[in-house]
Protein backbone atom coordinates (compact mmCIF):
# COMPACT_ATOMS: atom_id res chain seq x y z
CA UNK A 1 0.00 0.00 0.00
CA UNK A 2 2.76 2.76 1.28
CA UNK A 3 4.27 1.83 -2.79
CA UNK A 4 1.51 3.06 -3.77
CA UNK A 5 1.32 6.43 -1.97
CA UNK A 6 4.76 6.91 -3.63
CA UNK A 7 3.91 6.57 -6.75
CA UNK A 8 1.82 9.61 -6.53
CA UNK A 9 4.34 10.92 -4.50
CA UNK A 10 6.14 11.36 -7.48
CA UNK A 11 3.06 12.57 -9.20
CA UNK A 12 2.83 15.68 -6.99
CA UNK A 13 6.43 16.26 -6.42
CA UNK A 14 6.75 16.85 -10.75
CA UNK A 15 3.16 19.14 -10.50
CA UNK A 16 4.54 21.30 -8.06
CA UNK A 17 8.41 21.01 -9.81
CA UNK A 18 7.09 22.62 -13.22
CA UNK A 19 4.50 24.90 -10.85
CA UNK A 20 7.88 27.22 -9.85
CA UNK A 21 9.25 26.77 -13.36
CA UNK A 22 5.92 28.42 -14.17
CA UNK A 23 4.44 26.00 -16.31
CA UNK A 24 1.85 25.74 -14.17
CA UNK A 25 -0.49 27.53 -13.04
CA UNK A 26 -0.64 27.63 -8.88
CA UNK A 27 -4.25 26.73 -8.42
CA UNK A 28 -4.65 24.45 -10.94
CA UNK A 29 -1.60 22.04 -8.85
CA UNK A 30 -3.49 22.75 -5.71
CA UNK A 31 -6.13 19.60 -6.05
CA UNK A 32 -3.42 17.40 -6.43
CA UNK A 33 -1.89 18.26 -3.26
CA UNK A 34 -4.88 17.80 -1.93
CA UNK A 35 -5.52 14.53 -3.17
CA UNK A 36 -1.53 13.17 -2.55
CA UNK A 37 -1.88 14.87 1.05
CA UNK A 38 -4.93 13.08 1.81
CA UNK A 39 -4.05 9.38 0.65
CA UNK A 40 -1.06 9.79 2.81
CA UNK A 41 -2.89 10.30 5.41
CA UNK A 42 -4.86 6.95 4.94
CA UNK A 43 -1.84 4.82 4.03
CA UNK A 44 0.07 5.42 7.22
CA UNK A 45 -3.03 5.29 9.89
CA UNK A 46 -3.48 1.92 7.80
CA UNK A 47 -0.32 0.62 8.13
CA UNK A 48 -0.34 1.81 11.71
CA UNK A 49 -2.95 0.50 12.49
CA UNK A 50 -2.67 -2.89 10.97
CA UNK A 51 1.01 -3.41 12.14
CA UNK A 52 -0.48 -5.27 15.36
CA UNK A 53 2.27 -3.43 17.43
CA UNK A 54 5.36 -4.19 15.20
CA UNK A 55 7.60 -0.95 15.89
CA UNK A 56 9.26 -0.81 13.16
CA UNK A 57 6.46 -0.64 10.89
CA UNK A 58 4.69 1.56 13.23
CA UNK A 59 8.00 3.56 12.58
CA UNK A 60 8.48 3.41 8.57
CA UNK A 61 4.77 4.27 8.17
CA UNK A 62 5.29 7.60 10.50
CA UNK A 63 7.81 9.62 8.17
CA UNK A 64 4.62 9.68 5.47
CA UNK A 65 2.66 12.15 7.58
CA UNK A 66 5.64 14.25 6.75
CA UNK A 67 4.54 14.19 3.39
CA UNK A 68 0.85 14.16 3.51
CA UNK A 69 1.29 17.45 6.15
CA UNK A 70 2.99 19.29 3.13
CA UNK A 71 1.27 18.86 0.79
CA UNK A 72 -2.07 19.47 2.49
CA UNK A 73 -0.17 22.94 3.92
CA UNK A 74 0.45 24.06 0.17
CA UNK A 75 -2.66 23.53 -0.73
CA UNK A 76 -4.33 25.48 1.57
CA UNK A 77 -1.30 28.00 0.95
CA UNK A 78 -2.25 27.95 -2.36
CA UNK A 79 -5.87 27.78 -2.12
CA UNK A 80 -5.94 30.74 0.66
CA UNK A 81 -3.41 32.69 -0.10
CA UNK A 82 -1.16 32.91 2.71
CA UNK A 83 2.01 33.97 3.34
CA UNK A 84 4.44 31.28 2.74
CA UNK A 85 6.90 31.68 6.27
CA UNK A 86 4.67 28.89 8.09
CA UNK A 87 5.06 26.75 5.54
CA UNK A 88 8.88 27.45 5.05
CA UNK A 89 9.70 26.45 8.62
CA UNK A 90 7.84 23.50 8.54
CA UNK A 91 9.53 22.33 5.88
CA UNK A 92 12.78 23.12 7.85
CA UNK A 93 11.29 20.28 10.61
CA UNK A 94 10.85 17.80 8.15
CA UNK A 95 14.31 18.15 7.14
CA UNK A 96 15.54 17.70 9.77
CA UNK A 97 13.42 14.74 10.56
CA UNK A 98 14.34 13.09 7.10
CA UNK A 99 18.13 13.81 8.03
CA UNK A 100 16.91 11.13 10.97
CA UNK A 101 14.74 8.79 9.06
CA UNK A 102 17.69 8.47 6.34
CA UNK A 103 19.98 6.85 9.39
CA UNK A 104 17.71 4.64 10.39
CA UNK A 105 17.13 3.34 7.19
CA UNK A 106 20.81 2.92 6.52
CA UNK A 107 21.20 1.10 10.14
CA UNK A 108 17.64 -0.46 11.35
CA UNK A 109 16.25 -0.93 8.16
CA UNK A 110 19.18 -2.33 6.07
CA UNK A 111 17.60 -0.18 3.51
CA UNK A 112 20.69 1.81 1.42
CA UNK A 113 18.57 2.73 -1.43
CA UNK A 114 16.07 4.85 0.90
CA UNK A 115 18.71 5.82 3.00
CA UNK A 116 20.05 8.03 -0.11
CA UNK A 117 16.57 8.89 -1.31
CA UNK A 118 15.79 10.03 2.05
CA UNK A 119 18.78 12.33 2.07
CA UNK A 120 16.98 13.47 -1.59
CA UNK A 121 14.13 14.96 0.09
CA UNK A 122 16.18 16.30 3.10
CA UNK A 123 17.90 18.29 0.37
CA UNK A 124 14.71 19.50 -0.82
CA UNK A 125 12.86 20.46 2.23
CA UNK A 126 16.06 22.18 2.73
CA UNK A 127 15.89 24.28 -0.39
CA UNK A 128 11.78 24.87 0.55
CA UNK A 129 13.13 26.28 3.77
CA UNK A 130 15.64 28.58 2.47
CA UNK A 131 13.08 29.76 -0.76
CA UNK A 132 10.03 30.01 1.35
CA UNK A 133 10.96 30.77 5.49
CA UNK A 134 14.08 32.40 4.55
CA UNK A 135 12.34 34.12 1.36
CA UNK A 136 15.56 33.61 -1.00
CA UNK A 137 13.73 33.48 -4.04
CA UNK A 138 16.96 33.70 -6.22
CA UNK A 139 16.47 29.78 -5.64
CA UNK A 140 13.10 29.55 -7.00
CA UNK A 141 13.57 27.82 -10.59
CA UNK A 142 16.56 26.14 -9.08
CA UNK A 143 14.25 24.34 -6.39
CA UNK A 144 11.48 23.79 -8.86
CA UNK A 145 13.80 21.69 -11.18
CA UNK A 146 14.82 19.83 -8.77
CA UNK A 147 11.61 18.67 -6.96
CA UNK A 148 10.24 18.05 -10.75
CA UNK A 149 13.10 15.60 -11.28
CA UNK A 150 12.87 14.06 -7.48
CA UNK A 151 8.90 13.18 -8.56
CA UNK A 152 10.31 10.73 -11.41
CA UNK A 153 14.01 9.50 -9.98
CA UNK A 154 12.89 9.67 -6.17
CA UNK A 155 9.48 8.28 -6.18
CA UNK A 156 8.06 7.35 -9.83
CA UNK A 157 11.17 4.95 -10.53
CA UNK A 158 11.63 3.56 -6.76
CA UNK A 159 7.46 3.03 -6.68
CA UNK A 160 7.74 0.52 -9.90
CA UNK A 161 10.58 -1.66 -8.76
CA UNK A 162 8.25 -2.27 -5.29
CA UNK A 163 4.93 -2.47 -7.08
CA UNK A 164 6.93 -5.14 -9.23
CA UNK A 165 9.35 -6.77 -6.85
CA UNK A 166 12.19 -5.89 -8.02
CA UNK A 167 13.50 -3.15 -5.55
CA UNK A 168 15.37 -5.52 -3.27
CA UNK A 169 17.35 -7.17 -6.23
CA UNK A 170 18.71 -3.87 -7.68
CA UNK A 171 18.65 -1.70 -3.96
CA UNK A 172 22.44 -1.49 -3.90
CA UNK A 173 22.44 -0.03 -7.33
CA UNK A 174 19.89 2.25 -6.51
CA UNK A 175 21.68 3.96 -3.73
CA UNK A 176 24.85 4.39 -5.18
CA UNK A 177 23.31 5.60 -8.66
CA UNK A 178 20.91 7.75 -6.56
CA UNK A 179 24.17 9.16 -4.57
CA UNK A 180 26.06 9.85 -7.34
CA UNK A 181 23.26 11.67 -9.74
CA UNK A 182 22.03 13.84 -6.70
CA UNK A 183 26.15 15.32 -6.39
CA UNK A 184 26.03 15.35 -10.37
CA UNK A 185 22.72 16.70 -11.28
CA UNK A 186 21.86 19.07 -8.62
CA UNK A 187 25.44 20.26 -9.22
CA UNK A 188 24.87 21.48 -12.50
CA UNK A 189 21.60 22.43 -12.01
CA UNK A 190 22.70 25.02 -9.28
CA UNK A 191 25.50 26.27 -11.60
CA UNK A 192 22.87 26.93 -14.27
CA UNK A 193 19.88 27.98 -12.07
CA UNK A 194 20.90 28.57 -8.87
CA UNK A 195 22.22 31.79 -8.85
CA UNK A 196 20.26 33.84 -11.39
CA UNK A 197 17.76 36.11 -9.53
CA UNK A 198 14.19 35.48 -11.36
CA UNK A 199 11.70 33.06 -10.62
CA UNK A 200 9.22 32.20 -11.86
CA UNK A 201 5.61 34.06 -10.67
CA UNK A 202 3.48 31.56 -8.57
CA UNK A 203 0.18 32.35 -8.00
CA UNK A 204 -1.72 33.59 -5.92
CA UNK A 205 -0.47 37.06 -4.93
CA UNK A 206 3.58 35.99 -6.37
CA UNK A 207 3.63 33.58 -3.24
CA UNK A 208 6.23 30.99 -3.19
CA UNK A 209 4.29 28.53 -1.33
CA UNK A 210 4.45 24.86 -3.26
CA UNK A 211 7.39 22.65 -1.83
CA UNK A 212 7.60 19.22 -2.36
Amino acid sequence: MGSVGLLFVGAVLFINGVMLLGWVDARSAAPMNFFVGGLQIITPTYLIFTAGGDPNVILAASGLYLFSFTYLYVALNITLGLDSSGLGYFCLFVFLSALVFSWLNFTRFADPGFGVIWLHWAFLWLLFFVLLGLKQDRIGRYTGAVCAIQGWVTAWLPALLLLTGGYQQFAGTVAVALAVFGVVVYGGLYVVLGRGSDAAPVAPAGDRSVPA
